[in-house]
């Protein structure tokens, strides 16, 4: 008898065993994946500020962006202009100073302003005096006989007088300030004598390359300030960068020797270097206009030879 009761406690045991649900598998490779496949986040580069790319140095970076080099080093606290990295953003541009305000142009009004304290009858009081001023009191034309002729000729001739509200609530044109900006800007002259041996184009060549003989005079092609004269940018060799205004850079590459120092100023005409080849295969001068930092066409500027 107990060994059939503990045969069938056994048996009830083993069953209740088989009858619990299994654990559920987590598959982790679904959360490893998904990790995998977010995208990283890629910073944002608003107006005036610059990703730097492979190959980048910041004198590149301030010529293409029509800045001083040494400006674009401060508003990032660069102390070594060479340390810069790839997917660095660099500020192009000033920032403008917190506090800042921006004041609107001033406009005259033909309508009095008064305290709100006086309430709206003293405004439309002031208005309507300030309209019936403006009233012409005589005629516009002088007596003549009355004839069909003439009551027609004055009806054709004479133009409706515009309503009171309509002339009291009229305001004044607002005109925009004039910007100066263009190739009057500058007074431009030709960098050197010599004959035009390769002319710009968008999609090779940046400037107008000039022959000429190891020595041949490199002139400043308008007053200006020296912002960059050395061999930093690849390409470009012995090469001057002239800036002229907040708009306009002038650039000399391929010079046997530099005559001038950074932050001097020229003249125009005034002789800042000596033709040559360096990093170039023949002696030459390239020379760039240089509009908000972006190439542009030196004919459509240069004075008529």
């Amino acid at each position: 008898m107990i060994r059939f009761v503990a045969v069938i406690f056994s048996g009830l045991l083993l069953a209740g065993c088989f009858s619990q649900a299994p654990a559920p598998a987590v598959d982790r490779s679904a959360s490893v994946q998904s990790r995998q496949a977010m995208p990283l986040a890629v910073p944002v580069v608003g107006p005036g500020s610059y990703m730097v790319k492979k190959g980048d140095t910041l004198y590149r970076i301030a010529l293409d962006n029509g800045v001083d080099y040494r400006d674009l080093a401060t508003w990032n606290n660069l102390a070594n202009p060479s340390a810069i990295k790839e997917g660095q953003i660099l500020r192009v541009a000033p920032e403008v100073a917190d506090g800042s305000v921006v004041k609107p142009v001033a406009i005259a009004s033909v309508v009095e302003t008064k305290p709100l304290t006086q309430g709206p009858v003293a405004a439309t009081t002031t208005t309507a005096a300030a309209a019936s001023s403006n009233l012409k009191r005589e005629p516009r034309v002088g007596k003549e006989p009355y004839s069909d002729e003439a009551y027609a000729r004055l009806n054709k001739i004479a133009e409706p007088e515009k309503p009171l509200e309509a002339r009291s609530e009229s305001k004044p044109e607002v005109v925009p300030a004039a910007v100066s900006v263009g190739p009057d800007d500058v007074a431009w002259s030709w960098p050197t004598t010599s004959k035009v041996s390769a002319p710009y184009s968008d999609a090779g060549n940046k400037g107008l390359d000039f022959s000429g003989k190891a020595g041949d005079s490199v002139q400043a092609a308008a007053d200006g300030k020296v912002v960059y004269a050395g061999s930093g940018l690849r390409g470009y060799g012995e090469l001057i960068i002239v800036k002229h205004n907040a708009t306009f850079l002038s650039a000399y590459a391929h010079n046997r020797k530099i005559l001038v120092k950074e932050g001097q100023q020229v003249t125009r005409g005034q002789k800042i270097a000596e033709m040559g080849n360096t990093d170039a295969d023949t002696v030459k001068l390239h020379f760039e206009i240089r509009k908000q930092g972006k190439p542009v066409d030196p004919a459509q500027y240069l004075p008529k030879r």
